[in-house]
């Protein structure tokens, strides 16, 4: 059991790092002639229509997260090396994490988007591709992978973990009420792809001298077009779990409808207020394929006595032992089949955003924003304040330069857009690359690249 956990973790892990995609680029919230801010707070609308380049107008490339790539990764003796190495000790490995760590991706990948001028106000239309994914685990789990099996009580409960995929068609409008006020919405159009969500709700460890208490509980839900579970059964337990899935056939499963929501204030000539809230809306999934503990699964023995004997014609060895008890224990993490349960309903993970920006008098092409973005989604919630400097010297080019600290720390942002007559391209950063692996992943889990090419008009 203990092979199976290190390793499922680790490569769990190590997928997660992998993928490494952002949904929005907060440091163009401020910035006037950014092409997709609208996407923030459909309120906001473009000096010009735009249409963009297929599937290159708005890309996103970011991770963030509390659990760093540096916290499971170490340097011993020069040599790169993971936690479980006895050269790390277990103080310095667990020192370094906190109670629930986290590491969570976002992807939005524009394939089609348009803006233009009309009916009163300003108008968009956009079709993106959006994945999320999200990862939560306890210390504790480290704690019993580094230490192995000793004597004490393990709660690794609340393992955690999601990913969604799915297709949105966004159409947009943008309207002036007055001199202080403007006012947007965007109705979303979903066409679900793929959901998953594993729940370790319950994992207690009670490991004696002389006696083993464990009491587990967990369930896997997905929802994917063919999906079915494999089944085995385990020769010593003689119960059948799932062993895997299989996938045949492709296509949607699932639909449903989210709205944005944006207003913008100004209170005075230099004060802007403004706030929004996106993606409050829900995907209807199809065939809810259900893999469960079905309650608690107890397990409690004294019979492993773990002889010092190697001697098979002296009686039971360690070997032995230990083989009778992995093959008890596996039954805790097996898996039911519970078969297609219907649809079902979820909620998107909701974005919040707030800002204040201020317009300097003495020069006007310089302001100064603070944003507060907040995704509400459960255990995959997190907050980000950023304060910006952003400048327009020229017609055709402006700036941001941030600073951003939050959930996943502090970081530094930029973004630099051009935007000529036919012609706009932009590159930035929400998160400005730290040290990195060889494979070039951050150490800090944190970080992001944004480029875009457009077509103004």
């Amino acid at each position: 059991m203990k092979f199976s956990i290190k390793h499922t973790a680790i490569v769990a892990l190590a997928l997660t790092a992998a993928t490494s995609w952002a949904q929005d680029t907060r440091s163009g919230y401020f910035m006037p002639d950014y092409t997709y801010r609208f996407a923030m707070n459909p309120a906001f609308e473009n000096s010009r229509g735009f249409i963009a380049m297929p599937a290159l107008g708005n890309m996103n490339v970011a991770m963030h997260g509390t659990l760093a790539v540096s916290d499971v990764i170490y340097n011993v003796n020069g040599r790169t090396t993971t936690f479980l190495n006895p050269g790390v000790s277990t103080q310095e490995v667990l020192g370094n994490l906190s109670d629930n760590n986290r590491i969570g991706t976002d992807i939005k990948l524009t394939l089609l988007a348009a803006g233009f001028k009309a009916w009163g106000g300003y108008n968009t239309i956009a079709v993106n591709a959006r994945t999320s994914v999200g990862v939560s685990v306890p210390r504790s789990l480290f704690s019993l992978l580094k230490e192995g099996v000793e004597n004490k009580t393990y709660d690794i409960s609340d393992v955690r973990a999601r990913a969604n995929a799915y297709a949105e068609i966004a159409l947009g409008h943008s309207h002036r009420i007055n001199d202080k006020w403007r006012v947007g919405a965007s109705m979303k159009i979903l066409l679900g792809g793929a959901f998953a969500e594993a729940n370790f709700n319950r994992a207690h460890l009670t490991l004696g001298t002389n006696d083993w208490s464990i009491v587990s509980n967990a369930e896997i839900q997905a929802s994917v077009k063919g999906l079915t579970y494999d089944t085995d059964i385990n020769d010593d337990t003689q119960h059948r779990y799932v062993s895997g899935a299989d996938v045949n056939g492709t296509g949607l499963n699932g639909f449903g409808m989210a709205f944005d929501f944006g207003a913008t204030y100004k209170p005075a000539n230099d004060w802007t207020i403004s706030a929004a809230i996106l993606d409050l809306g829900f995907i209807n999934w199809n065939n809810n394929m259900v893999a469960s503990t079905n309650g608690d699964q107890k397990f409690n023995t004294d019979r492993y006595t773990f002889p010092v004997n190697d001697d098979p014609d002296k009686g039971p060895t360690f070997d032995d032992e230990w083989d009778k008890m992995k093959n008890s224990l596996s039954a805790l993490y097996e898996l039911n089949d519970m078969g297609d349960t219907g649809s079902k309903s979820r909620t998107l993970g909701a974005t919040m955003n707030i800002g204040v920006e201020y317009t300097l008098p003495v020069y006007r092409k310089l302001t100064f924003g603070l944003l507060n973005t907040t995704r509400i989604e459960g255990d995959y919630s997190w907050t980000d304040f950023r304060l910006s400097a952003n400048i327009a010297p020229v017609k055709c080019f402006d700036a941001s330069v941030n600073m951003a600290a939050g959930t996943f720390g502090v970081g530094f942002g930029w973004l630099l857009n051009f935007h000529t007559k036919g012609f706009n391209m932009f590159l930035g950063m929400d998160h400005t690359l730290g040290k990195v692996t060889k494979e070039f992943v951050p150490l800090s889990s944190n970080a992001s690249v944004n480029f875009g090419l457009n077509f103004p008009f």
